[in-house]
């Protein structure tokens, strides 16, 4: 799995795995090195998904 993988190279830099949000995005937030909050995040539903159409 991708997600494991990157458990393996972050470990407790990962702040939230992989969440579907109320809002349809799917998002992984972690931290880099510096310490800055990251955030991964694709649409997943049909109305999140209309919103990125374009």
């Amino acid at each position: 799995m991708t997600y494991q993988k990157l458990v393996d190279i972050l470990g407790d830099l990962i702040i939230q795995k992989p969440t579907t949000m109320p809002w349809g995005n799917r998002s992984l937030l972690f931290r880099d090195p510096d310490g800055n909050l990251v955030n991964f995040f694709t649409p997943v539903t049909p109305e999140a998904l209309k919103k990125f159409e374009g």
